[in-house]
């Protein structure tokens, strides 16, 4: 009996214990942890959707749209809701999700493979959020998969937008491209709110401004049913969080500059880089060959995508900014400035000007120009005399020569906002001691004071260049973006623009030297491109070329007196520049200046046949 009472005392004192736990538990979790388990509970009914911001709009300098939205509709799985339920005996399981995966596929024309890899792609990143799948649905899939919607449970649709160029200024290297984000993106874009299928920049532009642009993504939350079918907006929408447009990025390129630019280069090898010379605002910015970033914003055919990454074309390699070449002639203005700054010449003095240099007992070619006799550097820069400069380099040396060139602006990054850039070759005492270790005599640099050998330079490093001698001393960072606006509120960002440097360079010896490239438009080697009713100042420039036909280098600057904008071009195997570059920046500068394009008729045909050859196919043009 007593036993009995003992072990009923012990059950009952068991109960009490676990009823205990129980209560306490149930406290724990409707009063002190209630708001977490009633946001799991909801989690279960209510589905959140992901609202991307339209993406910003960029804008030329006259606030023409060069880059906007078009929108499209995205599909979307969600793997917990596609895939049948579990409980399903196996066979009948499998039967129900081939029949999902065979008609999403019609519906969608794609085959059964493709829609089972984005199955398990959404997979690997959420089971029951919706991923995007597809991108750029047409209007006639939409239609279809919508009427089929309840036999196809997780699956749905986002509004979305693509990127579209309305302008026909391209800018593609500027501007950059847009494309859905890698797997190694994601791991450590996923920390700021990246999804797979979502976009971003990939070069230019788009690339450095990506977190401006991008907008801050809004939520929409939805009740679902057991098929995670939207059934109506949560609560009435009062938790929704609206989505905030990208910033607007107004440029300062000029999209009728940069469209001629564009179609007068067209079959074309080459850089052509024009900047204001008062700020280093980038005017235009050309790479031939190029592409269509536009191409980038839906699906590329496998053949063009090979084409814009294995062509020898290198459509995507820019030019303006990485392709380094030797300047040529083009050296010559700055080669007066050191001179002069230096006290080796005057503007008054003179040099021998024969038709050929000798250097002990080897002769450097004038390469055809006259026995010029003694003349100043004004006469010097107007014809481009070798052998005045040959023999002011040689009253001079190697490494004042290297100071001056990087003083320039040569042999270094340029401060900007674009990335990928090279610095070209600035040879100097080191640099001759390390690639000739048996030695070398200034036989082997004469050639520097000219532009050729161990000298090469991009087309943005030229421009600048070009742009300091217009301004007389400055170097400008070159910058593509004037202003970043917010379009909900109209207010600017700040934009951290480096500050210019100074070239020490008396402003009397900028004056010799512009006189000089006056001369060279007025009566010199670029008489034939003279700007109608504009003086101008300008530099043609040959480079040679071991391998082929020599390159096509010019530099000018208009107007002479207030200048405004300053243009540097280097073309490929295209000759003597005042031939081939020449026309091309005259032109541009012509209608930046006036706004139209005004010369006789061989400029008009030159632009019309140009235009005309636009209509070819992106693979050869853009």
């Amino acid at each position: 009996m007593n036993d009995f009472r003992i072990r009923a005392r012990i059950f009952t004192g068991v109960i009490i214990v676990v009823l205990g736990i129980l209560g306490f538990r149930l406290v724990q979790m409707q009063l002190l942890r209630g708001e977490k388990y009633s946001g799991t509970a909801r989690a279960s009914a209510v589905r959140e959707r992901v609202v991307t911001p339209a993406r910003g709009t960029i804008y030329d300098r006259n606030d023409r749209v060069i880059v906007n939205n078009e929108p499209t509709y995205t599909l979307t799985l969600t793997p917990r809701y596609f895939r049948p339920e579990a409980g399903l005996p196996e066979p009948e399981r499998q039967a129900e999700l081939d029949r999902r995966v065979d008609l999403l596929a019609e519906l969608m024309n794609v085959t059964d493979s493709t829609v089972i890899a984005k199955l398990e792609e959404a997979s690997r990143w959420s089971t029951f959020r919706p991923t995007p799948a597809f991108r750029e649905v047409s209007q006639e899939a939409y239609a279809r998969v919508q009427e089929n919607l309840y036999r196809l449970p997780g699956v749905n649709f986002e509004f979305d937008q693509t990127r579209q160029y309305p302008s026909d200024a391209k800018a593609a290297h500027a501007l950059g491209y847009v494309r859905e984000v890698t797997r190694a993106e994601l791991d450590y874009l996923a920390e700021e709110g990246y999804r797979p299928g979502d976009k971003v920049g990939k070069t230019g532009l788009e690339k450095n401004y990506e977190s401006e642009l991008r907008g801050r993504q809004g939520s929409e939350f939805n009740l679902v049913n057991i098929h995670g079918q939207t059934v109506r907006p949560y609560e009435g929408g009062a938790e929704d969080a609206p989505p905030k447009v990208g910033y607007e990025l107004h440029t300062t390129l000029d999209a009728g500059v940069q469209a001629l630019a564009e179609t007068l280069m067209t079959d074309k090898r080459g850089g052509i880089v024009a900047l204001n010379p008062k700020n280093g605002e980038i005017i235009s910015i050309v790479s031939k060959p190029d592409y269509n970033p536009e191409i980038f914003s839906r699906s590329i055919p496998t053949e063009k995508y090979q084409y814009l990454t294995q062509s020898p074309q290198k459509p995507m390699y820019n030019r303006a900014t990485m392709m380094a070449m030797p300047p040529g002639s083009t050296i010559k203005p700055g080669m007066a400035l050191m001179g002069l700054n230096e006290g080796l010449i005057t503007a008054d003095s003179k040099l021998n000007c024969p038709g050929t240099f000798y250097l002990g007992s080897q002769g450097y070619d004038n390469f055809g120009q006259a026995n010029l006799g003694m003349i100043d550097v004004k006469t010097a820069i107007e014809n481009s005399c070798n052998t005045f400069f040959f023999n002011l380099y040689m009253k001079a040396n190697l490494d004042m020569w290297s100071e001056y060139m990087h003083m320039y602006g040569f042999g270094e990054r340029v401060p900007m906002d674009i990335g990928e850039q090279a610095t070209g070759i600035v040879a100097d005492s080191a640099y001759m001691n390390r690639n000739y270790p048996d030695g070398w005599t200034r036989g082997y640099t004469v050639n520097l004071g000219i532009g050729q050998g161990n000298f090469t330079v991009t087309p943005m490093q030229h421009a600048r260049y070009v742009a300091m001698i217009a301004n007389k001393g400055t170097l400008y960072a070159p910058h593509l973006v004037k202003k970043i606006v917010d379009p909900n509120t109209g207010e600017g960002m700040r934009l951290m623009i480096p500050a210019p440097e100074d070239v020490p360079i008396d402003e009397k010896h900028f004056e010799t030297v512009h006189e000089g490239m006056r001369r060279v438009v007025q009566h010199g080697t670029a008489a034939r491109v003279q700007v109608p009713g504009i003086a101008a100042g300008a530099k043609t420039g040959t480079a040679q070329n071991p391998h082929g036909k020599d390159h096509s280098v010019f530099i000018m600057f208009a107007p002479v007196d207030d200048p405004e904008i300053a243009v540097a071009s280097m073309i490929e195997n295209a000759g003597f520049g005042g031939e081939t570059s020449g026309p091309i920046v005259s032109l541009m500068i012509e209608k930046y200046l006036t706004g139209e394009i005004t010369r006789g008729q061989e400029g008009q045909n030159r632009y019309t046949r140009a235009m005309s050859k636009r209509s070819q196919p992106i693979e050869t043009t853009n």
